[in-house]
């Protein structure tokens, strides 16, 4: 990776001391630390009148204001230095920060209720656990490893779970979240439930170690 937890420190009290600004040590920490490729989103408003939020991508008739990537604006890779990220945020001032699903992690989503429930068992249980984000709409966000999406529909018939109604969804390739602490549509912060570390964020935990236990709390609090 693009550098060590010291690099870290040295690059947060560099970036305050050249007014870098918050966005862009974080699209560097989440590239050069954690190893995630990052993508500036849009940003949402309230409308004029308190009506339907208002995406600065410029579309009125935008069908998701202020949650999905710029088309206009190139991508920071994994492995981006301070320099890189800031340049790139430059371009981009105010930029919400995006990861795309189905490079380093595909996620899990399901109830903040239910993904609460689950972190506790989880944690108990001793099961290995990658990052987990929750969003300002109620949603838990459970990080694992890419190529989940694609398998779910065979993971929950192989657990019975397949004709279940849940309250669960994978994202994978062509997917993207909103990633702390931006601002999700014009609801408010993404956050961490439990963040990424060196050991969880290049290996988050295949889907099979976590899904069981997140589909029964799903079923459950939708019961």
């Amino acid at each position: 990776m693009g550098f060590t937890i010291g690099g870290i420190r040295d690059m947060r009290s560099g970036s305050r001391r050249r007014g870098r600004t918050s966005e862009s040590t974080t699209v560097a920490e989440y590239t050069g630390l954690w190893g995630w490729d990052v993508v500036p989103g849009a940003r949402a408003a309230r409308g004029s009148g308190g009506g339907r939020n208002e995406c600065s991508c410029g579309d009125r008739g935008c069908p998701s204001p202020g949650a999905h990537p710029l088309a206009f604006a190139p991508g920071v890779p994994a492995g981006a230095t301070l320099d890189a990220a800031a340049a790139a945020w430059e371009r981009v001032p105010g930029a919400a920060v995006l990861l795309p699903a189905g490079r380093s992690f595909d996620v899990l989503e399901v109830s903040e209720y239910a993904g609460g429930h689950a972190l506790v068992r989880l944690e108990r249980m001793g099961l290995p656990l990658g990052p987990v984000a929750a969003t300002p709409h109620g949603r838990a966000q459970f990080f694992v490893a890419p190529g989940a999406a694609a398998e779910l529909p065979e993971l929950l018939y192989r657990m019975g779970w397949d004709d279940a109604g849940l309250d669960l969804r994978c994202l994978g390739a062509g997917d993207h979240i909103t990633a702390p602490p931006s601002d999700l549509g014009g609801l408010g912060p993404v956050r961490w439930l439990r963040p990424p570390t060196l050991d969880t964020a290049g290996r988050p935990p295949h889907a099979r170690l976590v899904l069981g236990t997140l589909a029964y709390l799903s079923h459950r609090a939708g019961g």
